[in-house]
């Protein structure tokens, strides 16, 4: 037996894949431990299809990475391998030579991830070389193909990723960024040219990068996981697994679509959810969290879920992801919605404005720290010094005029702190205004209104405090930011009456124990207005 060979066999402790470094937010490395709990998934779907057989123990069934990185998908691929065909293959370089050749195979996102890729599956950089396990290759590739793929630009956008002109039209001295999975017309033929003959994959499965590395970082960066998804799914392989970040359930840029597809697919088989994404990706705070999903070809049929936070495990439970047009991660949540909804009454989302509410950014500052005089009007600002308010020319406002000589309520549109809700119990949202007639505000808020008096739109700021309506906004609310969108599902109330989470659970007969579950997920308010 080749000693390399048995290299492989060995225990490795500790795992240094388990150790090394991310690339960044967008590339993240997948620890081992995560990528078998996929691939657990995988077996146990293969296995339920085929009268309990191994997939494992099948020489015939294939398997893609098409954006690997640290090699740890194909690694642990081809070490469950190793084991399932001993029987059918019993000679071990045989067995493996027939594995690296036949059944695995990557398309790395970097030349360095690709080299990375290629020492965890074949120990040694280049599929020929002299220390690697592989016996049969005639290209230092091996199955791990990397080329440097450029961006085809129309107009100051990359027609397949839309990375902008102005930031990735760059010198072959910086990476691309155009990953060559989905910046090609034909994605089959492509395949057929990296690796030989036409490849039909029986299972793709791994970690896509998920925004435009390079892009500069932050909330701007747009998403593009999304493209790798479809990218999959249109190569028609038997099992689809992939991890991305949870956010597209509900929010997300440009994901309405996707999201609207990926709810009615019929095919989504498990869904595995984890709000807090340091739990699987220790040091990477991903505010929405993460989740892997297994999509099989052939299943026709409700969507086994399941919610992992801490040691608090929901599920798996069947059910149907379109039930509303975005997802509710936890059932109990789903339950409790469904109760709200069934008095189908008008929405508060109704009584908001949009962004910027009076035309007024965050930073803007063109205004007195004073009180009003005649022909002016009482702005609301907010800046890292804190909250204030100062005067300004009414004739300077020209958006929402309706609403300057109302009462009104400023509701923050950026949640407090910034744990995107994988922090509980969490506040959700940050704490209203009151905001008499003759007054505006920046960007800061969107602002709840027209209100009739003073004593209403202190209801109303007091309806924004309870846990009831916090709990319903956090349904829509995967990020710190706070649309008017995530007030979809909070219903108007009877303003000339108060409210308060008792009252509110009466109406809508909220068991103790969901109270009990709504208090584990929101922080409480000590009503205070400001």
């Amino acid at each position: 037996m080749n000693e390399q060979v048995a290299f492989t066999l060995k225990g490795r402790n500790p795992d240094v894949l388990s150790c090394i470094a991310n690339l960044s937010n967008d590339e993240v490395f997948t620890p081992p431990e995560f990528a078998n709990r996929m691939l657990d998934t995988l077996e146990r779907a293969w296995a339920a299809s085929n009268g309990g057989a191994s997939i494992w123990a099948d020489k015939t069934v294939t398997f893609l990475d098409p954006f690997t990185k640290s090699g740890v998908f194909l690694r642990e691929i081809a070490t469950r391998l190793i084991k399932g065909l001993e029987a059918e293959i019993p000679d071990l370089q045989e067995r493996v030579d027939h594995i690296l050749t036949k059944q695995v195979f990557g398309i790395a996102v970097t030349q360095i991830t690709a080299l990375l890729a290629r020492r965890s599956l074949y120990c040694s950089k280049h599929a020929t070389g002299e220390h690697s396990v592989a016996k049969s290759f005639t290209s230092d590739d091996g199955n791990i193909w990397f080329e440097r793929t450029e961006h085809t630009w129309v107009g100051n956008k990359c027609r397949f990723c839309g990375a902008p002109k102005a930031i990735f039209d760059r010198s072959s001295d910086f990476e691309s960024y155009a990953y060559a999975f989905i910046h090609c017309e034909d994605i089959k033929g492509r395949l057929g040219e990296l690796f030989g003959g036409e490849m039909q994959f029986d299972v793709i499965i791994g970690n896509p990068p998920y925004q435009l590395a390079g892009g500069g970082g932050g909330t701007n960066d747009s998403p593009i996981y999304q493209f790798f998804v479809e990218q999959a799914v249109a190569l028609d392989p038997r099992y689809l697994s992939m991890v991305i970040p949870s956010r597209w359930m509900a929010g997300g840029r440009g994901m309405d679509d996707f999201r609207k597809t990926m709810l009615a697919d019929r095919r989504l088989r498990d869904l595995v959810d984890y709000p807090n994404s340091a739990e699987v990706f220790p040091g990477v705070d991903l505010k929405s969290g993460v989740c892997y999903f297994l999509w099989d070809r052939d299943h026709k049929g409700a969507c086994s879920t399941t919610l992992i936070r801490s040691t608090e495990v929901v599920g798996p439970i069947e059910r149907n992801l379109d039930e509303f047009d975005v997802l509710i991660r936890d059932s109990r949540a789903a339950a409790i919605l469904n109760k709200v909804l069934s008095f189908k009454e008008p929405s508060f989302e109704d009584m908001l404005t949009g962004d910027t509410p009076f035309g007024l950014a965050t930073n803007f500052t063109s205004f007195e720290l004073r009180a009003p005089v005649e022909g002016e009007v009482k702005v609301y600002a907010s800046s890292n010094s804190g909250r204030r308010s100062g005067a300004m020319p009414r004739a300077h406002i020209t958006k929402n005029t309706h609403l300057i000589d109302t009462w009104k309520v400023l509701a923050p549109k950026a949640g407090p702190g910034n744990s995107g809700g994988h922090v509980l119990p969490d506040a959700v949202l940050g704490r209203p205004t009151v905001a008499e007639p003759n007054s505006v505000c920046t960007q800061t808020w969107i602002v709840a209104g027209p209100l009739e008096s003073q004593e209403q739109a202190e209801v109303v700021a007091r309806y924004l405090q309870t846990s009831f309506l916090r709990f319903l906004v956090s349904l829509r609310k995967v990020s710190q930011d706070a649309m008017k969108g995530v007030y979809r599902w909070v219903p108007q109330q009877d303003w000339s009456r108060d409210w308060s989470d008792k009252n509110l659970y009466k109406k809508y007969g909220i068991t103790d124990e969901e109270v009990l579950y709504i208090d584990s997920m929101i922080r409480p308010m000590d009503g205070i207005l400001v």
